[in-house]
């Protein structure tokens, strides 16, 4: 009877365990992005190219602010993502914060001293 005890516990530690693990696993942002931003602005259609190891995410954009590595972060479907580019003599931060389903991503983005908008986007 203990030993029957003793491995109900365990398939029950088991599974609680793997439940945990794959709520906290983070999403895979790896690979070529499309978005699209509304802001005050204006609109554009950024593209990225990512790469994650880990929780850490590096990278390119291309858009209308021109081309700039990127780094970020991404903690479970939470991603952020960040750079700096010259818009017309003056150095401008971009930070995109928002979530990751499957293949796409929504959030908001903010544009320096130009505001925040809001972006999505789709995997290729």
């Amino acid at each position: 009877m203990n030993s029957l005890r003793r491995m109900l516990l365990a398939v029950s530690a088991a599974a609680v365990f793997l439940t945990t693990s794959a709520i906290a696993a983070d999403a895979n942002v790896t690979g070529e992005w499309d978005l699209t931003v509304e802001s005050p602005a204006g609109t554009g259609t950024p593209h990225f190219s990512l790469k994650q190891d880990g929780g850490n995410v590096s990278g390119t954009y291309k858009g209308a602010l021109g081309e700039a590595p990127v780094t970020g972060t991404v903690k479970g479907n939470a991603v952020t993502i960040q750079f700096r580019v010259d818009a017309q003599g003056m150095e401008m931060d971009v930070i995109y914060k928002g979530t990751v389903d499957g293949s796409s991503m929504s959030g908001t983005v903010t544009l320096g001293d130009f505001g925040e908008g809001k972006f999505t986007g789709k995997k290729k």
